[in-house]
């Protein structure tokens, strides 16, 4: 099926500004993970994915430390989610993740990467239903019978899995997440995921070509240099991709 999701890897940050964004974003994340579900990342499957994927960003373990440990003093902002939705340039599909403490702010902030880039913001609800909510798994492996099998015997509800040459990609709904990766980790000794977390799949794509290419980068610039931005999805499809 091949359902193209988004490689954090392709678009890692390269100087140290943005690096100290990737650090903020991430803190962020850990700290409400680790408020919301406990500071034990044994017991807190969420928060164990999240520093395992923090580490492989290269993300300091001293910022993640912090992190827990606001959590854990109970101190500290009272982030919470929002999220908004809308169409970018050439009437792509869009999806902005956020977590901020003061939604008033945030909003005005998106809505004018919106409108600076001549696109439109619209209300919760609007491309949304366009996308699949998923989680995903990606790993070394050849056997994906045994995979099946050890994700089908711990009840994980399977969208689709996928094996190309020797990388095993599996999706969940969003709301699998925990159970599946406890099974993916019970079952293969070492694991090492590639891939591990929740994203909004879009079912359709949409070509941005011509003048809306530059403009579409602008907006996306514009939305990853928000503080409270932490994901933005979207159907784009580039003409080099």
């Amino acid at each position: 099926m091949g359902r193209a999701y988004q490689n954090r890897k392709e678009s890692m940050a390269k100087t140290a500004a943005a690096k100290t964004k990737v650090y903020s974003k991430y803190g962020r994340e850990i700290y409400m993970s680790a408020k919301s579900g406990g500071t034990d990342p044994d017991g807190n499957l969420s928060l164990r994915g999240l520093i395992d994927r923090a580490k492989k960003d290269q993300v300091p373990s001293h910022v993640i430390e912090k992190a827990i440990e606001k959590a854990r003093g109970g101190a500290g902002e009272d982030y919470s989610p929002a999220r908004y939705e809308g169409y970018g340039p050439g009437n792509c599909m869009v999806i902005v993740d956020c977590l901020t403490d003061n939604p008033n702010r945030t909003f005005g902030d998106v809505r004018l990467a919106f409108t600076k880039t001549k696109c439109k913001i619209g209300t919760p609800g609007t491309v949304a239903h366009m996308f699949d909510h998923s989680a995903i798994f990606a790993f070394k492996s050849d056997d994906e019978e045994a995979v099946l099998e050890a994700l089908m015997e711990a009840d994980v509800d399977v969208t689709d899995i996928e094996n190309e040459d020797g990388l095993i990609t599996v999706f969940t709904p969003n709301t699998e997440y925990a159970k599946a990766r406890q099974a993916l980790v019970d079952a293969i000794e070492g694991i090492d995921f590639e891939v591990d977390e929740i994203q909004f799949l879009p079912k359709t794509t949409t070509p941005v070509e011509g003048d809306d290419i530059p403009m579409f980068e602008k907006f996306l610039d514009m939305l990853n240099e928000l503080d409270d931005v932490q994901n933005v999805f979207h159907n784009a499809e580039l003409p080099d991709q």
